[in-house]
């Protein structure tokens, strides 16, 4: 499945020979994890961090799938506000979720600082407006509930944007403590770093069938046999080995990245920033000067073979960008447009298979992904050494919204 299409940008930033060391397959692994993007490297951090023979295996080249067209936007909000979330679950599960999120940008914080130049990561403030004038009660709300629980965050009305963004609306919702990073950069140091702790990384390797025996899954490839007594499937948007899940959604969604710019006021402190419409325009700025800005979601997970339909949906994201920011001179340098998913309940898939134990799972769909991945990367860390955590009933595979 081709996940996405156009002129990526994180590719150019790197400028890394990423060198994978061919190990020799070991006869038995404590771990495999299929998948060589972001969840998949946060799975086999952890783990080589809990002292387990660990393996990674990717079809294609790392960092090159849905990694390569993430746009680096770390929140604790969601596509889900708490105060919706909390009709859905519960005041008690939700609360709990969001701070689950607010803790994984923490814990990504402190991978990030243990590699070279940290993965550009950099703390941001996010501003959500409102689309629409009704929706600045929501927002309201929001700010409301997310303050009752402890969550940091303001309040800004017309006045206040109009002065720190330059554009009108009438109301914006500002969480605090958010972030930005290079994806792929991200990656990229963390594999070599997790081959130095004793990772085996096996790219461009298909595993073609699973065979459970009585020692545990055997991963047939045209490379050799690979035997493990836990699988952790990390394969994004792609099509799972095993089990389907039944509550998801494949979109489409576009993205440019612009030339290098002087001087970003009126964005104030360079925030990320989104709005309450759904689909939603996100944007935030580069460590280069250029602003990503990306949205115009389609329900169609199978990427445009045609050019004029990227172009297209790239001129409108440049014509919304200049409504909001008339002041800067701006044109597109790069425009891809990509595969997503998110989930109908808005919560992630993670954890173990519900009636095939020791195959767990690691899929952060939704518009918060990373987040998601590395709240989750905890959670399988506790299920793997046989310790109970009660966080991994909110996000588990057993809801409606599953797998089967």
């Amino acid at each position: 499945m081709t996940i996405h299409r156009g002129t990526l940008y994180w590719p150019t930033t790197t400028h890394k020979d990423l060198s994978i060391i061919e190990n020799p397959i070991e006869p038995f692994y404590d771990v495999i994890i299929i998948g060589g993007g972001i969840a998949g490297f946060l799975a086999a951090h952890t783990c080589l961090e809990a002292g387990l023979k660990v393996a990674l295996i990717e079809k294609n080249d790392i960092a090159m799938g849905s990694t390569a067209a993430n746009t680096g936007i770390l929140h604790y909000s969601n596509d889900i506000m708490l105060h919706e979330l909390i009709e859905q679950i519960g005041e008690k599960d939700a609360v709990r979720f969001y701070r689950m999120c607010y803790e994984a940008v923490q814990n990504i914080e402190t991978i990030a600082h243990t590699l070279p130049d940290h993965a550009d990561f950099r703390r941001r403030q996010s501003i959500c407006f409102a689309s629409k004038t009704r929706d600045a009660s929501k927002l309201l709300c929001e700010f409301k509930t997310l303050h009752r629980h402890g969550f940091p965050c303001e309040y800004w009305n017309e006045v206040i944007i109009k002065e720190r963004l330059g554009f009108e609306k009438d109301g914006a919702l500002v969480t605090f403590n958010d972030a930005e990073f290079n994806p792929v950069k991200f990656v990229q140091s963390l594999a070599e770093q997790c081959q130095q702790k004793g990772l085996h990384i096996y790219t461009n390797i298909m595993v073609n069938v699973l065979e459970d025996t009585n020692e545990g899954t055997i991963l047939h490839t045209i490379n050799g046999q690979f035997t493990t007594r836990n699988l952790i499937f990390a394969t994004g948007y792609q099509n799972l080995p095993y089990g389907q899940l039944k509550g998801t959604n494949l979109k489409r969604s576009y993205s440019i990245v612009t030339n290098s710019i002087e001087n970003f006021k009126p964005w104030f402190e360079q925030s990320l920033i989104w709005e309450t419409k759904r689909p939603y325009l996100y944007m935030r700025t580069t460590p280069d000067n250029r602003i990503i800005i990306g949205g115009l979601d389609e329900d169609k997970a199978k990427i445009p073979k045609s050019e004029e339909k990227l172009e297209k949906q790239s001129n409108k994201l440049l014509e919304l960008l200049q409504e909001l920011f008339p002041q800067y001179d701006v044109k597109i340098d790069y425009s891809y447009c990509a595969t997503f998913g998110d989930s109908l309940d808005y919560l992630p898939f993670i954890g173990e298979h519900p009636n095939h134990s020791h195959y767990y799972y690691l899929l952060g769909y939704g518009g918060n992904g990373t987040v998601y991945s590395m709240l989750g990367v905890n959670i399988i860390k506790d299920l793997l050494k046989g310790i109970p955590n009660d966080d991994a009933r909110i996000v588990t595979l057993a809801r409606k919204n599953g797998i089967k």
